[in-house]
């Protein structure tokens, strides 16, 4: 995973349409960025050839499920990660380690895999795909034990699910989680107050995910603006 982090832990996951937005957002982001595509907005052979595109200029791309999560696209995004040798890919915790699994027998380099999770309303507790609700404590022993690095909490819905979002990061550090992954709602307007929550966790990575708030409605491409002032407001 990328060495140059803001304040020692911090990366950021913003989308790329094309290459020349790739580049701006690059530039915004002052290297402090891990830059995506989702599976829900792309065939498989499109992605890859983007993908490799992006690949000239950074050396990882994250692929993630889209569609907010939608765990069906696990499997897409999978070979789309395998067949462009992204980086990072987003997957379901039910899923995780498989694709870890794969990934290793398929290609000589590994990729940074994350389980994706939701917040259930309650701290203490996470909730999965199915619907289940489970003991934070458990879930995150139990990546741990499954050799996945890092956990993606979605959708965090902005500051909604902060106090969760912090004890998870808790749990992780004291494990040895290497990254926390928030999605969904963050924003110029409150990434100073998460970042802020979990500075103090001592987790390694924790890779806010920042998508609608920073994509224009009709271009579509990522605006180096937003990027620039989110990066500004988490360093204050």
């Amino acid at each position: 995973m990328l060495t140059n982090r803001l304040h020692g832990h911090l990366l950021f996951n913003f989308l790329a349409k094309d290459a020349k937005n790739l580049q701006d957002v690059l530039e915004a982001g002052k290297g402090y960025i891990i830059p995506g595509i989702t599976a829900a907005d792309h065939d498989v052979e499109a992605a890859v050839q983007k993908i490799h595109q992006f690949k000239k200029m950074i050396d990882i791309v994250s692929v993630g499920l889209g569609g907010n999560g939608n765990i069906d696209n696990w499997k897409k995004a999978l070979e789309i990660a395998v067949r462009s040798e992204a980086g990072h890919v987003n997957q379901p915790f039910e899923t995780a380690s498989f694709a870890m699994g794969f990934i290793a027998g398929q290609q000589k380099e590994s990729q940074w895999v994350n389980a994706l999770v939701a917040p259930s309303g309650k701290v203490g507790t996470v909730r999965l795909a199915s619907g289940k609700e489970v003991n934070t404590e458990w879930l995150v022993e139990m990546i741990k034990e499954l050799g996945i690095p890092s956990i993606k909490l979605m959708p965090v819905n902005g500051l909604m699910h902060l106090e969760e979002l912090i004890h998870l990061t808790q749990v992780a550090a004291k494990k040895g989680i290497r990254a926390i992954e928030p999605a969904g709602g963050i924003s110029k307007d409150n990434i100073k107050e998460i970042v802020n929550g979990v500075k103090n966790t001592g987790i390694e990575l924790f890779i806010p995910h920042i998508f609608g708030s920073t994509i224009h409605p009709t271009t579509k491409e990522t605006i180096p603006e937003e990027v620039a002032t989110i990066l500004e407001k988490a360093s204050e």
